[in-house]
Order: structure tokens, then C-alpha cells, then sequence
């Protein structure tokens, strides 16, 4: 089997605040899929969206309670093409109204940095070079 697709789907409090912040980190936006309720941001334009849902929305595709922003019920973590990018990325997150809450950390073939977006939910942005992995000897 072979996943051609992923939509992750969150919830958020504020669906223009959402669309703004995201905005501010370069990425754009699939209008097909967003409105007053929802919108689709795309991570990879062939591969990759996020849906960020307003939370009473949200609420009606589970019957379970969803994480506020309080507690961790996953940890998103994505790939970009240089150090200097993952850098950036987490800057202008700050920068925007959302946090940190890690150090960087640099594995030698990977490094990477971490941000809360402004409804909590937390992002691991790195870059590795997997040829440069370690190889026992």
C-alpha cells in the first residue's frame, strides 16, 4: 500500500487568525477547501495539507474531546531544505504570535527546532542530510 495523500486535521479557535499566521510562514492557501469553518494549507502542493477546522466544526467529525492547546496528543514534524530554513520558519512562528518551546538541536546529519503555533499545537521543523548519518564501524 501507498499513502498518495495526507490531510491532517486540527482544531483551532479562530479560522482568519489561523490563515494569517500561516500565511506569514510562506505557505499558501487551498480556497477549494476553506471557508468561515476551515482552512487548507498546503505543506506540499501535491502531497501535503493541513486542515485547520474551528473548533465547534471540528467537534463534528469525532465523538471524542480534542486537545486545547493544554495537553499533547501529537507532535507534527516536518522537513525543509537547508538549517537556515528551519531556522526562519521557527523565527517568524515566534514572530507572529506563536512559541517556543525547545532549544534547537543539532544530530550532525540532522538538525532541528520547534514552535507552538498560536492554538498550541506543536511543530518539529528540521532538515537532514541522510548522507551524512553515521555509519558504525
Amino acid at each position: 500500500m501507498k499513502v498518495n495523500q495526507i490531510y491532517v486535521n486540527l482544531p483551532v479557535k479562530d479560522v482568519q487568525k489561523t490563515r494569517a499566521f500561516w500565511t506569514q510562514l510562506g505557505f499558501s492557501i487551498n480556497e477549494q477547501f476553506s471557508d468561515e469553518n476551515a482552512v487548507c494549507v498546503v505543506m506540499n502542493e501535491e502531497y501535503i495539507y493541513t486542515m485547520f477546522l474551528k473548533q465547534e466544526f471540528f467537534q463534528t467529525f469525532t465523538n471524542r474531546p480534542f486537545a486545547k492547546g493544554d495537553t499533547t496528543q501529537v507532535l507534527l514534524a516536518i522537513g525543509v531544505s537547508s538549517r537556515e530554513e528551519v531556522d526562519q520558519m521557527v523565527k517568524t512562528a515566534i514572530e507572529n504570535g506563536g512559541s517556543k518551546y525547545s532549544e534547537p538541536m543539532d544530530h550532525g546529519w540532522m538538525y532541528q527546532s520547534a514552535f507552538a503555533d498560536i492554538d498550541g499545537h506543536q511543530w518539529e521543523v528540521m532538515y537532514g542530510d541522510a548522507s551524512q548519518i553515521p555509519t558504525e564501524q
